[in-house]
Parts: C-alpha cells; sequence; structure tokens
C-alpha cells in the first residue's frame, strides 16, 4: 500500500504539526507561532485534533460510556481525521496558506498501538495522509507534565489517564503508566519519520524562539501562490 505520508505533498502551501504527550506544552507552543505568522501577515490557518464534526458527538458517547473497543476507537478518529483533512488541512494547503495541526496521524500512531491495535495496519489506516513540511515533537518526563495538568484542573480525564486499559484503579498511576508507553511510542515515531524534538522542559520563550527558527529556514523555499487548474485547451473548428 502506497503511503502518501511518505512522501512530500504537491501543495504549495506548508503543513506544520505539532505532537506530544498531555501536557507537553505543545498546544501552546502552536498557538504562540500562529500569532508570530499572523503577526508577519502570512497567510495561516489553524485546525486541531478531533474537531471534526462529522463523528465528534459519537466519540464524545462513546468515550463518556466507555462503548469503544480500541479498534472502534481507532476507526473513529481515522474518520474524524479523514474529514478534518479534506475540509480544514488539503484546501488552505492548496491555496497556498500555512497550516499549523494541532496533533496529526503521530498522535494515533501512538495512542491506538499502545492500546494494542496492529502498529503497521495502523499506519496502511492512514496512508491517505499528506507528509507534514515541519513536525515537531514537544518532549517532557511524565512527572513533569502531570504537574503542569493537575495545576490546571482537580483530577485527570478517564480517557487521558488509559482507565479504560485497566492498568491501575489509581489514575495517576495509570496516566504514568499509559503516558510511558506512549512517550516510547513517539520515540520510535521520532526516529522513523524524521520529526523534530524539542526539549519540553525548556521555558517556554526558549522552545519559541527554537520553533520559529526551524520555521523561518523552511519558508525560506515558500510560494504562497495557488495552485491553478491547467487551462483546457480549445479546439478549433474543422
Amino acid at each position: 500500500m502506497i503511503r502518501q505520508f511518505e512522501q512530500p505533498h504537491p501543495y504549495p502551501g506548508k503543513l506544520i504539526i505539532v505532537e506530544g504527550i498531555d501536557g507537553s506544552g505543545k498546544s501552546t507552543q502552536l498557538q504562540l507561532l500562529h500569532r508570530w505568522l499572523e503577526g508577519m501577515d502570512r497567510p495561516v490557518f489553524f485546525t486541531e485534533w478531533n474537531s471534526s464534526r462529522l463523528v465528534n458527538e459519537a466519540i464524545k458517547r462513546g468515550k463518556k460510556k466507555n462503548l469503544l473497543t480500541p479498534m472502534t476507537f481507532s476507526v473513529l478518529h481515522a474518520t474524524d481525521f479523514a474529514d478534518r483533512l479534506a475540509h480544514l488541512i488539503i484546501p488552505p494547503l492548496k491555496a497556498g496558506m500555512i497550516v499549523c495541526a494541532d496533533r496529526y496521524i503521530y498522535t494515533a500512531f501512538s495512542r491506538d498501538v499502545v492500546r494494542g491495535v496492529d502498529r503497521e495496519w495502523v499506519r496502511d489506516m492512514y496512508g491517505f495522509a499528506v507528509r507534514p513540511d515541519i513536525s515537531m515533537y514537544f518532549k517532557v518526563p511524565i512527572e513533569v507534565s502531570l504537574e503542569r495538568i493537575l495545576s490546571g484542573r482537580p483530577q485527570l480525564k478517564f480517557h487521558e489517564a488509559g482507565m479504560d486499559l485497566n492498568l491501575s484503579d489509581d489514575p495517576v498511576e495509570s496516566f504514568k503508566l499509559f503516558q510511558s508507553r506512549i512517550l516510547n511510542e513517539y520515540d520510535l515515531i521520532a526516529n522513523e519519520y524524521g520529526l523534530t524534538v524539542m526539549d519540553a522542559t525548556l521555558p517556554i520563550t526558549k522552545q519559541q524562539e527554537n520553533f520559529r527558527k526551524v520555521v523561518a529556514e523552511s519558508l525560506d523555499s515558500y510560494d504562497p501562490r495557488p495552485m491553478t487548474r491547467p487551462r483546457k485547451r480549445k479546439v478549433a473548428n474543422v
């Protein structure tokens, strides 16, 4: 099977994606980058994981009642991603825009595999996805991510802590076990697909400085002209 994400995409726009476990600070970094690009009058568009209206309610209901098997979870998120890709990622790329995506296919590659889905099967299922121009992996220790999450709210979410896997009856312990496994998958993914690894324990300003440097270098070859359809040749009447 041909995996589109293993070869450069043909669109004039740029796709920038961020990955990392919960509490890594990736969303904050992408939002700061988004505002920076807007400040330079760059044509930029923002999108995030699990944002398609097509299956959003089904995923929410399934999570709330804990009805989703790992395979069902995987297929629903792939459906959500396919809709997001078709309507919120490829059109802006065709128009020559810079697309900032909070989480991409690598989220599925890590979470689904940890939940027991075959590694190659997941990759094949997302074979239709376009390859990002910039892929940032914000790596952070489990203890740091846990502290960040609990400093903002009183408790962990059920699936965030991997409670559906019955790793532990204690949400905190389950979170550590679940997210540690995801970290291991991310390390494999970063090596396999060349994600740029960012030390997410650095000060926010330093991370953003490094992030902008990577993006600025990529934008040297950026041509924001949109794709145009080839004109149909007129056939003279004989």
